[in-house]
């Protein structure tokens, strides 16, 4: 703090040494040589000088003058810069005609000069230029001056770049097939989709430099989904303004002109959807002793919405809960999961509601034998009677098991595994419809002859 008061009365002491050298005492000759001149008239000087509306006069005419003489030296002492970054470059050249390659789109400009002449002309920046006349150059390589047409010529100015080096490239067209690529498919309503695109052309010209145009591998439409409104209803509707972008084979934008710059769209609108069962699906195994003696939901069919062919493969909904241990009834609160390809579903979550009784077992015999994944040009028989049938315990409640016969059990061997001709005795997988049993092949293995 020393320091700085210190600082501060060396800075007023030598302002106060400038006013007295340049204004006191010239001031105070001057009033000397003009008393010695009307020395015979003393006393009307004396009664001027004691007047003190004259006095005040005086003072202030005085104060005005040091203030403008500290004023004017001051600024010719003490310059500032500033800089302006990213100032966009204009260009002047035949735009029809040519292509120029290597002019930056913005440089820095460096301001110097008064600070209150620096501050105006950052005000009226906006309305300042930085161009370049390329009207008069021919194909080729030229190095060119960049130029800032500005609006307070006080101030000094440099520009960074100040002179840069431009290819000048004759500009051809060429015409392009244009495709349809959908942006923002979110945004649609989750119960709709778009089923066809139709532009209202198939091609467009591009124009460029040679070079730029051997870049550019496909042309696209964006169709913005964005743009349509949340209500557009299920039918055709147009989507105009769709901005057409150029890319190369890396996916990468090409700087290329394209005509037009925008294209219309038809679109059809659809909802596709099916109502599909829900399948509760036991996790786990209960206490034992125990088993499902039935499953109840609040809702036993959810309409699902998506594409067409997608929603094809779906069957059900998978409920799965879990019932490790469980030995009472129970009550599940389950969120759905959308199956691959299903936008939307009009049930988000289901309850269940799992009645355990007391667990009972059965026989089931005379269960036909499948065989699965078997190699294309190859045949396969039982390696005997005994073999083409297996017999299956299935465990559950008794009212479960009463309804359970050969027709609804599964048994299969899979012959992946076995790609050329011979005898070989292969493991038994059995399955069943109703997921509240369990079921066991009392076979475990059966021969098969594969042959050609």
């Amino acid at each position: 703090m020393k320091k700085i008061i210190k600082k501060f009365c060396l800075f007023l002491g030598h302002i106060f040494k400038f006013i007295d050298k340049i204004i006191i005492t010239p001031v105070m000759k001057l009033f000397l040589k003009i008393s010695d001149l009307f020395s015979s008239n003393n006393r009307t000087l004396e009664r001027l000088f004691a007047n003190k509306q004259f006095l005040i006069i005086i003072s202030l005419v005085l104060a005005v003058i040091a203030f403008a003489v500290i004023e004017q030296n001051s600024n010719a002492l003490v310059s500032s810069a500033e800089m302006l970054y990213n100032q966009p470059v204009k260009a002047i050249y035949n735009e029809e005609a040519y292509v120029i390659e290597g002019l930056p789109e913005t440089v820095d400009v460096v301001l110097i000069g008064r600070r209150s002449n620096i501050y105006l002309a950052k005000q009226l920046s906006g309305s300042d230029e930085i161009t370049v006349d390329l009207r008069e150059l021919s194909v080729g390589t030229h190095r060119v001056n960049l130029k800032y047409r500005q609006r307070v010529t006080s101030v000094e100015y440099k520009l960074d770049p100040s002179v840069v080096t431009v290819v000048v490239y004759d500009k051809i067209s060429e015409t392009r097939e244009v495709t349809a690529e959908i942006l923002h498919r979110d945004k649609l309503d989750s119960k709709k989709d778009i089923s066809n695109i139709s532009l209202d052309q198939t091609e467009v010209t591009i124009k460029g430099s040679e070079k730029e145009l051997a870049q550019v591998a496909y042309v696209k439409a964006l169709v913005d989904l964005e743009k349509l409104p949340k209500d557009t209803p299920v039918g055709e509707t147009k989507l105009s303004d769709n901005t057409l972008i150029a890319y190369d084979t890396n996916g990468e934008m090409v700087d290329v002109e394209i005509l037009p710059k925008t294209i219309g769209a038809s679109l059809t609108v659809t909802s596709t959807s099916k109502s599909v069962p829900i399948r509760v699906i036991p996790d786990g195994d209960l206490a034992v002793g125990y088993a499902i003696e039935s499953t109840t939901t609040n809702v036993s069919n959810v309409t699902i919405y998506g594409d067409e062919e997608l929603l094809q493969k779906v069957e059900y909904i998978p409920v799965v809960v879990d019932v490790d241990g469980l030995s009472t009834d129970k009550e599940f609160n389950v969120n759905l999961e959308k199956p691959t390809g299903v936008r939307d579903m009009s049930e988000k979550s289901v309850t269940v509601k799992l009645k355990v009784g007391e667990q009972a077992q059965k026989e089931v015999t005379n269960v036909q034998v499948h065989t699965i994944n078997l190699a294309n040009g190859l045949k396969v028989t039982a390696g005997s009677a005994s073999d083409s049938v297996v017999s299956v315990i299935v465990k559950g409640s008794k009212e479960v098991l009463d309804e359970i016969d050969a027709s609804k059990i599964v048994a299969n061997v899979d012959l992946s595994k076995y790609t050329t001709p011979g005898e070989y005795e292969v493991d038994v997988t059995v399955t069943g419809e109703d997921l509240r049993v369990s079921y066991e092949s009392k076979t475990k293995k059966i021969k098969v002859r594969i042959y050609e």
